[in-house]
């Protein structure tokens, strides 16, 4: 059997809802980018099977794979752009094979300010109706780790996917296979998180992975604590955080994922505006390093003495 070399592919995200997303797409590929995330942010505002074929033609012959695509909004509820945000998952479930992608990704939505016990019936009612018009496709539906817009449990806005209890209890109301996360250090870190521990324990739910990482400012949580004038965690672009991506990718490699780790820019306090590619691409080639570099097939038998 050949083994793919990029078993685990380190690529980047793509602003599908901006006005020129194949001009950026040109700009970034030559840097050595593996894969793509193109996303939508509340609503679809793009002709899917046309991007899906510029796309593709911008890329050509390069190795680079779309797997994942992100519909970020809040679902749930029955505001003009959940709406949109709904009906934006199911465009992209009904045309992710015009991208070859197999995963859609985003957040499960919420019932706005209330605690996320009283999302769950609504998340059931209309996930359930999404993963099966998934699964009739072929398509996973995995759910970001963002708190987004300063959630917590007792109240939130977008997301109630940002915690492992809330997990726990999501999987519990709908334990569909082709359900899952896309995973982050970053946003468990905010939390005083390990996640490597989580790795182990929820691995077989990552469907997606982000590339951003997080620092924790423990001089800041010391003298003022969290949610004071002062930033306690800071978001980072991988290669700048807290983070050993070497021990995260090998935890990922040993509960068996296979598939992208996607570079979430935009969030770097650093390398942002003039510095973003600066910082994307230094995690790239950072994120390449802890993968072990380049593939070099073994020379002898793969098993036994």
């Amino acid at each position: 059997m050949a083994i793919d070399p990029k078993a685990i592919r380190i690529g980047t995200m793509i602003r599908g809802h901006e006005p020129d997303p194949i001009g950026y797409l040109e700009k970034i590929l030559p840097h050595g980018f593996e894969s793509i995330e193109p996303y939508f942010w509340q609503t679809v505002n793009k002709d899917l099977p046309e991007l899906a074929k510029r796309m593709k033609e911008a890329i050509g012959d390069r190795d680079v794979t779309i797997s994942t695509m992100g519909m970020f909004g809040n679902p749930l509820e029955d505001k003009d752009k959940d709406v949109e945000t709904l009906r934006g998952w199911e465009a992209l479930i009904d045309n992710a094979h015009h991208f070859g992608a197999t995963c859609i990704a985003g957040f499960t939505g919420r019932i706005r300010n209330r605690p996320i016990e009283e999302s769950l019936p609504q998340f059931k009612k209309v996930w359930g109706e999404l993963s099966k018009r998934a699964a009739d496709k072929g398509v996973r539906i995995a759910f970001e780790n963002c708190a987004m817009h300063g959630g917590n449990w007792a109240t939130g806005d977008w997301n109630i996917a940002h915690n492992p209890d809330a997990w726990s209890m999501m999987f519990n109301e709908l334990p569909e296979d082709n359900l899952g996360l896309e995973w982050e250090p970053c946003h468990q870190m905010a939390y005083l998180i390990d996640p490597i521990p989580q790795i182990r324990e929820w691995g077989h739910k990552f469907f997606h992975v982000h590339g951003k990482d997080a620092t924790i400012r423990w001089d800041v949580i010391k003298k003022h604590g969290f949610g004071g004038k002062e930033k306690a965690v800071w978001m980072r672009t991988p290669g700048f955080g807290d983070t050993n991506w070497a021990d995260v990718i090998s935890e990922l490699r040993l509960v068996g994922y296979t598939g992208a780790i996607d570079i979430e820019g935009w969030h770097d306090p650093v390398y942002r505006e003039e510095l973003e590619m600066v910082g994307q691409v230094h995690a790239l080639n950072y994120l390449k390093s802890c993968r072990g570099g380049d593939f070099i097939p073994y020379p002898g038998p793969l098993k036994g003495a």
